[in-house]
């Protein structure tokens, strides 16, 4: 069977998908920490005079932090 993996083929596809896979996550995470960021530095900023004073005229109001829906933290399981 010519078009068939191997079993070691198979298990560098894993390898590598695992790889990917932490990526992901790990870009995830530093995008989720650089919102919260920006959000705390902008709700800080806000209460500061003089930006208080513009932020009470133009109705600037402070934002929410980022927070994973409940359930989110455990990670889904793949079968293959």
């Amino acid at each position: 069977y010519k078009g068939m993996l191997t079993s070691e083929q198979l298990g560098e596809y894993f390898l590598d998908l695992q790889a990917q896979l932490e990526c992901t996550e790990n870009r995830i995470a530093l995008a989720r920490r650089k919102f919260n960021d920006a959000t705390r530095n902008y709700n800080t900023y806000i209460r500061k005079f003089p930006a208080l004073i513009t932020a009470n005229i133009f109705g600037f109001d402070q934002k929410a932090y980022f927070e994973a829906a409940e359930g989110s933290e455990t990670a889904p399981v793949v079968e293959f």
